[in-house]
């Protein structure tokens, strides 16, 4: 085959991939996350591309004579989650990216150094899209399970995931890390089964160990800067707060969500005095981010946290505790939908 041909098919093929890939995640951008930003940062790129797939370039393509087309796997036959369709179709335009780049330093050296640039405009876009993804599934998710020690503590959970709940917090104080890695690493992988968010509470390290969503930080533990460089840019840190300074602190410091309470006197936080409804009724008017109401909170007063300001809740016993852990989420996620 002539040499400039096939550099020709070479670089249409992957200009289209790269194009295709980009219109797969410009869509969520757009209909899913609604954020116009990252749409238009998508169909910038995509422009950029349609610019160097000439006609030229076109002409050299035969896809019935290309042994590529027959090529598949059966992973490329399903999708169990957007954050999978998204990371696959990013990694698609990256390869095609960098082929573009080399290969077409062999056409026309300015294609070379412009595919470069997209190159890495779409790393920065990988990292703002999951950090995006990640976000609006924690503002979406209206109950969040915080456990408690339970010797049947994957089997209550997936119990509450299968009842619809879309985040999950580990956590323990008094067990050897070794066996907290080992209960972190299998709980970080149900709740990815049922497309659920996964936060560690306190320890960053298991954390970034276990590959978790993020982690959930207590006034006493490390700065929010801090943690984030551990984890990345795009995971999720949390913090808890107990009054209106420590809120505004922790909003400062770019925590992606607080805890708010202690809203009732519970068994979890013995040494803490209730913050109260009225807490709960300043962070309504108050808070830019996310929160959840926490501390006490069940089925018998969760319709007061919610007259109160509460779209989002954080319980402990209610579900660790309950006879039924699939029930009692479809319940309280019933109420949280004011149904």
């Amino acid at each position: 085959m002539d040499k400039n041909l096939a550099i020709y098919r070479i670089l249409d093929a992957n200009l289209d991939r790269g194009r295709e890939g980009l219109r797969v995640i410009e869509e969520w951008c757009r209909l899913g996350l609604e954020n116009s930003y990252l749409a238009e940062n998508c169909k910038k790129m995509r422009q950029e591309l349609a610019h160097w797939h000439t006609s030229e370039l076109r002409m050299a393509r035969d896809t019935p004579n290309d042994p590529g087309t027959n090529l598949s796997h059966p992973q490329e036959e399903k999708r169990e989650s957007i954050e999978q369709l998204l990371q696959i179709n990013l990694c698609r335009v990256q390869e095609a990216l960098r082929v573009l780049e080399e290969y077409g330093k062999l056409y026309d050296p300015n294609m070379g150094n412009a595919c470069k640039k997209i190159r890495y405009q779409v790393y920065t876009l990988e990292s703002e899209l999951l950090q995006n993804n990640l976000c609006q599934k924690l503002k979406q998710s209206t109950l969040y399970l915080v456990t408690s020690s339970t010797d049947n503590l994957l089997k209550t959970v997936e119990s509450a995931l299968q009842g619809g709940l879309t985040l999950v917090q580990y956590r323990e104080k008094k067990i050897d890390d070794t066996i907290r890695l080992d209960i972190a690493q299998k709980l970080c992988k149900l709740c990815h089964q049922y497309d659920a968010l996964f936060i560690v509470n306190d320890r960053v390290d298991i954390a970034l160990g276990v590959n978790a969503d993020g982690a959930h930080l207590g006034q006493q533990d490390i700065p929010v800067a801090l943690a984030r460089r551990i984890l990345g840019p795009k995971k999720i840190i949390g913090r808890s707060t107990t009054n209106p300074q420590e809120m505004a602190k922790a909003i400062a410091e770019k925590a992606d969500y607080i805890g708010v309470g202690p809203v009732y006197a519970t068994p979890t936080k013995p040494d803490k005095q209730p913050a109260g409804l009225d807490y709960v009724k300043y962070a309504a008017e108050n808070s830019p981010i996310p929160w959840f109401a926490i501390g006490g909170i069940d089925e018998n007063n969760v319709t007061e946290v919610m007259a109160s300001g509460a779209t989002q809740v954080a319980v402990v016993r209610a579900i660790m505790e309950a006879d039924d852990p699939k029930k009692t989420t479809q319940k309280l996620l019933k109420k949280l939908k004011g149904q």
